[in-house]
């Protein structure tokens, strides 16, 4: 980060390049922590000893009798509009943190929930959020299991803001650098939906498509040991989070044009607004690496869950050489290889 800069910019909290960097100058007031590892991934995780066990209807989805570690995580949501199709912010917070423990291989056990609101927000308003992720708890089976609420002077917040923590136990981690080369790129279905469902309402868009807001942990859990990488694409979208991979990983990830996992409406939508739908954030879907050999298992029982669940590219080798560096590439249907860079710049403020 620029040592001269003196301000926060909105840009900073988009989820691309100015993100990383000013979570890492953030980072630089904390002592390190010896126990806890995996500290850059999506949730940290402590080692725990004996093995803990699940709460009842949980158990079945890790193998008894290994060593157990604890995950742990959270996040700040500000959305507008925060009723769309598809969902709310309530939804979005519950499924978002739920998500970030099991994109590591976790099993959410429980939830902490915050919320901050203005004076005057509809009570209305605030038992239909509450009622989503009531919903979502009942669902997954996740508690809610502590938290806060406060209220601010009318004017000093824009509507309600909802802070969730949430840990999760884990046999095995699955981390942002075990992409290998020869390994196969997959998603879980079509991306970038949950942006397509907020814009086409700021916008008065009219679109069939809802926001692709739901929990993974079924999902991820069901093909968890085949996995090698594996991100779920919010803030900065698949750009954002295949690039973080292929440079914690040290590979180069190559997407193919032919398979772009993207519907006709996202595609409409990002041409029609000039905003690139590589970052457009989903908030239901994940992506991950996968050996070759094991792709079309995979596939095929992810696509239980969603028909739209694929192959979409390739990991290889990099080298020094200009043609064959780190980062996130798009080979297209003409035979050229573009290069998809890290989102910067104001991307979509308020959409998660």
């Amino acid at each position: 980060m620029n040592n001269k800069k003196e301000f926060v910019e909105l840009e900073d909290g988009g989820g691309g390049g100015k993100s990383e960097e000013l979570i890492a100058e953030i980072r630089k007031s904390f002592p390190r922590s010896k126990k806890w590892k995996n500290t850059n991934d999506d949730g940290a995780v402590f080692d725990l000893t004996p093995a803990l066990s699940l709460p009842t209807g949980q158990a079945g989805l890790l193998r008894r009798g290994g060593k157990s570690k604890l995950v742990f995580t959270t996040d700040a949501f500000i959305v507008d509009p925060i009723f769309f199709p598809g969902g709310d912010i309530g939804k979005i917070a519950i499924c978002g943190t739920i998500n970030d423990l099991s994109v590591m291989g976790a099993v959410p056990i429980g939830i902490s929930l915050s919320v901050v609101m203005e004076e005057g927000f509809p009570i209305a308003d605030l038992k239909k959020i509450m009622q989503s992720i009531g919903q979502i708890s009942k669902i997954t089976g996740v508690p809610i299991v502590t938290g806060d609420t406060k209220v601010t002077e009318k004017g000093k917040l824009d509507k309600i803001e909802i802070t969730t923590s949430g840990v999760g136990i884990a046999e095995n981690i699955i981390s942002n650098n075990g992409a290998k080369p020869g390994d196969v790129v997959i998603t879980s279905g079509n991306l970038g939906e949950h942006a397509v469902a907020l814009l086409s309402k700021r916008f008065n868009y009219k679109t069939k498509i809802k926001s692709d807001c739901q929990p993974l942990t079924k999902e991820i859990q069901s093909v968890a040991k085949y996995l090698t990488a594996c991100k779920d694409p919010t803030r900065g979208g698949v750009a954002a989070v295949l690039n973080e991979i292929s440079e914690k990983s040290k590979v180069r990830i190559i997407l193919e044009e032919s398979k772009l996992p993207f519907a006709k409406e996202t595609v409409a939508l990002s041409n029609l607004l000039g905003i690139d739908k590589f970052s457009f954030p989903s908030e239901g879907r994940f992506v991950a690496t996968v050996a070759k050999e094991n792709a079309d298992k995979v596939i095929k029982i992810l696509q239980k869950f969603n028909p739209e669940a694929k192959v979409i590219g390739f990991v290889k080798k990099f080298s020094n050489r200009e043609n064959e560096k780190k980062g996130l590439y798009l080979a297209t249907n003409i035979g050229s290889l573009k290069k998809i860079e890290v989102p910067r710049g104001k991307l979509i403020p308020r959409i998660c």
